[in-house]
Protein backbone atom coordinates (compact mmCIF):
# COMPACT_ATOMS: atom_id res chain seq x y z
CA UNK A 1 0.00 0.00 0.00
CA UNK A 2 2.72 2.44 1.03
CA UNK A 3 4.89 1.59 -1.99
CA UNK A 4 1.87 1.94 -4.27
CA UNK A 5 1.20 5.43 -2.89
CA UNK A 6 4.89 6.25 -3.25
CA UNK A 7 4.79 5.31 -6.94
CA UNK A 8 1.61 7.34 -7.52
CA UNK A 9 3.16 10.42 -5.91
CA UNK A 10 6.38 9.96 -7.83
CA UNK A 11 4.50 9.73 -11.12
CA UNK A 12 2.63 12.93 -10.27
CA UNK A 13 5.76 14.87 -9.24
CA UNK A 14 8.44 13.60 -11.62
CA UNK A 15 9.08 15.87 -14.61
CA UNK A 16 8.21 14.97 -18.16
CA UNK A 17 11.00 13.79 -20.46
CA UNK A 18 10.72 17.06 -22.40
CA UNK A 19 11.80 19.21 -19.41
CA UNK A 20 14.16 21.91 -20.65
CA UNK A 21 15.05 25.59 -20.45
CA UNK A 22 14.44 27.75 -17.39
CA UNK A 23 12.30 25.08 -15.72
CA UNK A 24 15.15 22.59 -15.82
CA UNK A 25 17.70 25.19 -14.70
CA UNK A 26 15.45 26.33 -11.84
CA UNK A 27 14.87 22.79 -10.63
CA UNK A 28 18.57 21.95 -10.81
CA UNK A 29 19.38 25.12 -8.87
CA UNK A 30 16.89 24.15 -6.17
CA UNK A 31 18.12 20.56 -6.04
CA UNK A 32 21.85 21.30 -5.91
CA UNK A 33 22.41 24.86 -4.67
CA UNK A 34 19.74 25.77 -2.11
CA UNK A 35 21.38 23.30 0.27
CA UNK A 36 24.28 25.75 0.67
CA UNK A 37 21.91 27.97 2.66
CA UNK A 38 22.39 25.50 5.52
CA UNK A 39 26.09 26.18 6.24
CA UNK A 40 25.64 29.85 5.32
CA UNK A 41 22.83 30.23 7.85
CA UNK A 42 24.78 28.50 10.61
CA UNK A 43 27.91 30.56 9.95
CA UNK A 44 25.97 33.83 9.96
CA UNK A 45 24.17 32.88 13.16
CA UNK A 46 27.49 32.08 14.79
CA UNK A 47 29.60 35.06 13.72
CA UNK A 48 26.76 37.54 14.04
CA UNK A 49 25.36 36.38 17.35
CA UNK A 50 26.15 36.07 21.01
CA UNK A 51 25.99 33.04 23.35
CA UNK A 52 22.30 32.10 22.94
CA UNK A 53 22.36 32.32 19.13
CA UNK A 54 25.59 30.41 18.95
CA UNK A 55 24.13 27.70 21.14
CA UNK A 56 21.15 27.44 18.76
CA UNK A 57 23.48 27.30 15.76
CA UNK A 58 25.45 24.55 17.48
CA UNK A 59 22.25 22.65 18.27
CA UNK A 60 21.14 22.89 14.64
CA UNK A 61 24.53 21.67 13.44
CA UNK A 62 24.51 18.72 15.84
CA UNK A 63 20.94 17.83 14.88
CA UNK A 64 21.85 17.81 11.17
CA UNK A 65 25.07 15.83 11.78
CA UNK A 66 23.26 13.21 13.87
CA UNK A 67 20.41 12.98 11.35
CA UNK A 68 22.85 12.43 8.47
CA UNK A 69 24.67 9.78 10.50
CA UNK A 70 21.36 8.00 11.07
CA UNK A 71 20.61 8.26 7.34
CA UNK A 72 23.91 6.56 6.59
CA UNK A 73 23.15 3.74 9.02
CA UNK A 74 19.72 3.24 7.47
CA UNK A 75 21.30 3.11 4.03
CA UNK A 76 23.86 0.54 5.20
CA UNK A 77 21.23 -1.83 6.55
CA UNK A 78 18.44 -1.24 4.04
CA UNK A 79 19.21 -0.44 0.41
CA UNK A 80 16.49 1.51 -1.36
CA UNK A 81 17.21 1.82 -5.11
CA UNK A 82 16.79 5.24 -6.65
CA UNK A 83 14.18 5.73 -9.39
CA UNK A 84 16.75 5.63 -12.19
CA UNK A 85 18.21 2.38 -10.79
CA UNK A 86 14.71 0.89 -10.84
CA UNK A 87 14.32 2.36 -14.36
CA UNK A 88 11.25 4.33 -13.37
CA UNK A 89 10.48 7.89 -14.42
CA UNK A 90 12.81 10.48 -15.93
CA UNK A 91 16.15 11.56 -14.45
CA UNK A 92 17.83 14.92 -15.05
CA UNK A 93 20.74 14.80 -12.57
CA UNK A 94 23.80 12.60 -12.45
CA UNK A 95 23.87 10.73 -9.15
CA UNK A 96 25.58 7.70 -7.62
CA UNK A 97 23.32 4.65 -7.40
CA UNK A 98 23.52 4.58 -3.60
CA UNK A 99 20.54 4.09 -1.29
CA UNK A 100 17.98 6.85 -1.67
CA UNK A 101 16.21 6.61 1.70
CA UNK A 102 16.17 9.03 3.43
CA UNK A 103 17.30 12.05 1.38
CA UNK A 104 20.47 13.65 2.78
CA UNK A 105 19.76 17.00 1.10
CA UNK A 106 16.29 17.24 2.59
CA UNK A 107 17.50 15.96 5.96
CA UNK A 108 20.17 18.64 6.22
CA UNK A 109 17.90 21.59 5.56
CA UNK A 110 14.88 20.20 7.44
CA UNK A 111 17.00 19.54 10.54
CA UNK A 112 18.41 23.07 10.69
CA UNK A 113 15.09 24.71 9.82
CA UNK A 114 13.19 22.82 12.53
CA UNK A 115 15.73 23.59 15.26
CA UNK A 116 15.60 27.29 14.36
CA UNK A 117 11.79 27.37 14.19
CA UNK A 118 11.47 25.89 17.67
CA UNK A 119 14.43 27.79 19.15
CA UNK A 120 12.27 30.18 21.19
CA UNK A 121 14.21 33.21 19.90
CA UNK A 122 12.04 35.39 17.66
CA UNK A 123 14.70 36.51 15.17
CA UNK A 124 16.16 33.02 14.86
CA UNK A 125 12.66 31.57 14.49
CA UNK A 126 12.01 33.89 11.54
CA UNK A 127 15.11 32.53 9.81
CA UNK A 128 13.80 29.01 10.36
CA UNK A 129 10.43 29.99 8.92
CA UNK A 130 12.22 31.11 5.75
CA UNK A 131 14.28 27.91 5.55
CA UNK A 132 11.32 25.58 6.07
CA UNK A 133 9.50 26.31 2.79
CA UNK A 134 12.85 26.27 1.01
CA UNK A 135 13.37 22.78 2.46
CA UNK A 136 10.10 21.76 0.82
CA UNK A 137 11.37 23.19 -2.48
CA UNK A 138 14.57 21.16 -2.17
CA UNK A 139 12.54 18.02 -1.40
CA UNK A 140 10.22 18.63 -4.37
CA UNK A 141 13.09 19.32 -6.78
CA UNK A 142 14.92 16.09 -5.94
CA UNK A 143 11.78 14.08 -6.78
CA UNK A 144 10.96 16.27 -9.77
CA UNK A 145 14.38 15.59 -11.28
CA UNK A 146 14.11 11.86 -10.66
CA UNK A 147 16.87 11.17 -8.12
CA UNK A 148 14.57 10.51 -5.15
CA UNK A 149 11.20 9.04 -4.25
CA UNK A 150 8.56 10.94 -2.25
CA UNK A 151 9.07 8.40 0.58
CA UNK A 152 12.69 9.56 0.83
CA UNK A 153 11.44 13.04 1.72
CA UNK A 154 8.96 11.79 4.30
CA UNK A 155 11.77 9.75 5.80
CA UNK A 156 14.05 12.79 5.82
CA UNK A 157 11.40 14.86 7.59
CA UNK A 158 10.86 12.14 10.20
CA UNK A 159 14.58 11.75 10.92
CA UNK A 160 15.08 15.52 11.01
CA UNK A 161 12.14 16.11 13.36
CA UNK A 162 13.37 13.37 15.68
CA UNK A 163 16.87 14.84 15.93
CA UNK A 164 15.57 18.39 16.24
CA UNK A 165 13.39 17.31 19.16
CA UNK A 166 16.24 15.41 20.83
CA UNK A 167 18.63 18.37 20.79
CA UNK A 168 15.82 20.63 22.03
CA UNK A 169 15.12 18.55 25.15
CA UNK A 170 16.60 19.80 28.45
CA UNK A 171 19.29 17.12 28.22
CA UNK A 172 20.06 18.01 24.61
CA UNK A 173 20.29 21.71 25.40
CA UNK A 174 22.55 21.02 28.36
CA UNK A 175 24.86 18.85 26.26
CA UNK A 176 25.14 21.53 23.56
CA UNK A 177 25.68 24.25 26.16
CA UNK A 178 28.55 22.25 27.65
CA UNK A 179 30.25 21.99 24.23
CA UNK A 180 29.70 25.67 23.38
CA UNK A 181 32.66 27.13 25.37
CA UNK A 182 35.04 24.69 23.70
CA UNK A 183 33.70 25.61 20.25
CA UNK A 184 33.99 29.32 21.01
CA UNK A 185 37.58 28.81 22.15
CA UNK A 186 38.43 27.05 18.87
CA UNK A 187 36.68 29.83 16.92
CA UNK A 188 38.66 32.56 18.72
CA UNK A 189 41.95 30.78 18.17
CA UNK A 190 41.41 30.00 14.49
CA UNK A 191 40.05 33.46 13.63
CA UNK A 192 42.13 35.47 16.09
CA UNK A 193 43.33 37.96 13.47
CA UNK A 194 39.95 39.10 12.08
CA UNK A 195 38.48 39.04 15.60
CA UNK A 196 41.36 41.17 16.88
CA UNK A 197 40.79 43.69 14.09
CA UNK A 198 37.13 43.96 14.94
CA UNK A 199 35.88 42.31 11.76
CA UNK A 200 34.19 39.49 13.67
CA UNK A 201 32.51 39.22 17.06
CA UNK A 202 34.75 37.61 19.69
Amino acid sequence: MFEHLNLILFSALNAEASLDGWQLLGAVFAAEWLIFLVPLTLVLLWIGGSGPRREIALRAFIAAACALTLNNLIGQFWYSPRPFVAEIGHTFLLHDPDSSFPSDHATSIFSVALVLVFSGVAQVRRVGLVLLPLALVVAWSRVYLGVHWPKDMFGALAVSATMAMLVSTPAGRAACASVLPWMENVYRRVLAVPIGRGWLRP
